[in-house]
């Protein structure tokens, strides 16, 4: 009887792409609109203008974080791709020196050299470019650059982060929304922060008390610059 071991690994840098870009925009979707409810809240508003208020950062922010993800991501993807089409051209232009680059790579993790000159061969003869941007740039499918994806996830995750603090400020009184805003805010930074530690391998609990922390820090000074000018102008 024949035994198959299977033990499919899952890695955690598999998922760091959207990864990131969810958990930044959800978070910052929590703090900025929580900060911006709270802070308007102080400053003696009323209840329509508090739920506008969070309703347009909400859709501002999602679409500064998409825009702004898009455009950092599509950076680097356009570093890639010239990268990529520059080590085609000296693939094509000067094969044997590019077989020897990628022999000394081999040779330098700490492969013999005849081992290291067959490797070089066989993955040259499999797939030259894809061994050059593995080894020599270090450019993967998996850490590849996604703009539309890390776009999308940060939008999306802004504006469900983002809901968070506008239901809040719905279903609650002008005079209780400071403390019901800030309650949920530091709940829901709670989860997200011990959700991303999970998801990256890290502590939650470590991962909860940061974010609660920079939110909670965020929401005092939000209300704090409320309170100043609403007395100003009141």
């Amino acid at each position: 009887m024949s035994r198959h071991s299977r033990h499919p690994e899952l890695h955690r840098a598999d998922r760091v792409g959207w990864l990131r870009a969810a958990v930044l925009g959800a978070n910052d979707g929590i703090v900025s609109v929580a900060g911006l409810v709270v802070g308007v809240a102080a400053s003696g508003a009323s209840a329509s203008t508090i739920l506008a208020t969070g309703i347009a950062g909400t859709v501002a922010g999602a679409m500064s974080m998409a825009a702004g993800e898009y455009v950092s991501v599509q950076t680097q993807a356009d570093t890639e791709a010239a990268d990529l089409a520059m080590e085609k051209r000296e693939l094509h232009e000067d094969p044997h020196s590019e077989l020897d680059e990628l022999t000394a790579i081999y040779r330098h993790r700490g492969l013999q050299p005849a081992l290291a000159r067959q490797v070089a061969e066989q993955l040259t003869a499999h797939d030259a470019l894809g061994a050059h941007a593995r080894d020599e740039l270090g450019i993967t499918d998996t850490l590849r650059a996604r703009p539309l994806q890390a776009a999308l996830a940060s939008a999306g995750a802004f504006a469900c982060g983002a809901a968070l603090p506008v239901l809040t400020a719905l279903f609650s009184s002008p005079e209780r929304v400071t403390l019901a805003t800030t309650v949920s805010t530091l709940l829901g930074l709670c989860l997200t922060g011990a959700m991303a530690a999970h998801a990256g391998g890290a502590p939650a609990t470590r991962g909860a008390m940061r974010v609660m922390f920079w939110g909670a820090l965020a929401m005092a000074a939000a209300a704090g610059i409320g309170r100043l000018l609403g007395a100003h102008v009141s």
